[in-house]
């Protein structure tokens, strides 16, 4: 694992711009905006404590419920605020300026938050889940010592990577060995002696909890600033699927491309559109005249239209930790290096699905 890289995750950090949303302000002048650095692998409502000192005097009588927008989509607490930087911001923008309400919390579209408990116990559940994935059981997590337990998320909270490291080894959470860095330092190796290196079996087989976000556009871009704004979260496909990772033969390795083809095989198809087995849609075919037939025919045409669709879709953009890695790395080192700390990796994808007229 390199260790200069998991650094670099744990420092990353996304500057904020924090309005206090207008129909909140109750002083003259308003309030100037508040400037954080809020860390990638932090959540949003842990930075309250900053906030709320900030915009106090300005605030209307009332109890407080917190939650922050972005052009005017409520941001769910629960996902770590650098995957909704990934996700919102096709072109990163910096600084990310976001809206801040202490009132009126839409309940119809994000579960409540009590504040810093609430994140602990998502994040704790995040972690009992992916220890499911990986080992088939959570045992570890759920007999974690309490002060284990409060040493762990503290280490979140602060960013304090060495910490994070000391508690989290005990859990023994092993997902995939990095083959890329053993192929590395094998090779430097077998110059150094004699004899040859066979890599076969290195990789070992493994389950990884990924979470995925997609969101689909159907208009073409070519540059980023151009992408369509996210306005809902009804445009976004949530995937939370474990990828399989298989011992490689000898000289091969299972990329990022591999695993995003198995979380969206749609995409990744090299099959033609018809094949010489699949039924075509001759002028006599499309005439039959019983209402099975129609019925029939309407089918194949979707499903069709379908294929044609997916076949033609084209992944814009691929982000990870703010990262838009090629394709063909190694799955392994993206996994042990850009993971975040609850054990899942977190990639956000923009596909391009043409709209076709079914008129």
């Amino acid at each position: 694992m390199h260790m200069e890289a998991r650094k670099y995750v744990w420092e990353g950090a996304i500057p904020l711009q924090i309005h206090l949303h207008e129909s909140e302000v109750t002083t003259l002048p308003p309030p100037p905006p508040a400037l954080i650095l809020a860390p990638r692998i932090g959540y949003l409502p842990l930075l309250v404590g900053l906030i709320k000192p900030y915009f106090g005097s300005s605030l209307p009588p009332g109890v407080d419920t917190i939650w922050f927008e972005y052009k005017g989509l409520p941001l769910k607490w629960y996902i770590p605020t650098g995957v909704l930087f990934d996700l919102l911001c096709a072109e990163p923008e910096r600084p990310w300026n976001l809206t801040v309400h202490f009132r009126g919390y839409p309940v119809h579209v994000l579960i409540p938050c009590e504040g810093e408990d609430s994140v602990k116990w998502s994040f704790i559940n995040s972690l009992k889940e992916a220890a499911y994935i990986i080992n088939g059981n959570c045992k570890n997590v759920m007999n974690m010592s309490q002060s284990d337990q409060v040493e762990l998320w503290r280490s979140v909270m602060n960013g304090n990577l060495e910490a994070y490291l000391r508690v989290s080894s005990k859990l023994k959470l092993v997902t995939v060995e990095d083959d890329y860095t053993v192929k590395l330092n094998s090779s430097s190796k077998s110059q150094q002696g004699t004899g040859e290196t066979d890599f076969a079996g290195q990789v070992k087989t493994g389950r990884i909890p990924v979470r995925l976000y997609v969101w689909s556009v159907s208009e073409d871009f070519d540059d980023l600033e151009d992408a369509p704004d996210i306005d809902c979260w009804d445009k976004i496909s949530f995937i939370n699927r474990p990828v399989e990772v298989h011992t490689e033969e000898a000289g091969k390795c299972f990329t990022l491309r591999d695993a995003i083809k198995t979380l969206l095989p749609e995409y990744f198809t090299d099959k033609p559109l018809f094949s010489d087995e699949s039924p075509k849609l001759e002028d006599e075919e499309m005439n039959l005249s019983s209402e099975d037939a129609g019925s029939n025919k309407n089918t194949e045409v979707e499903e069709i239209l379908f294929e044609h669709v997916t076949r033609n879709a084209e992944i814009k953009l691929v982000r990870i930790q703010g990262i838009e890695p090629k394709l063909e790395i190694p799955f392994s080192w993206v996994v042990n290096n850009l993971m975040n700390p609850d054990y899942f990796l977190y990639m956000c994808i923009c596909v391009r699905v043409p709209e076709v007229n079914t008129v």
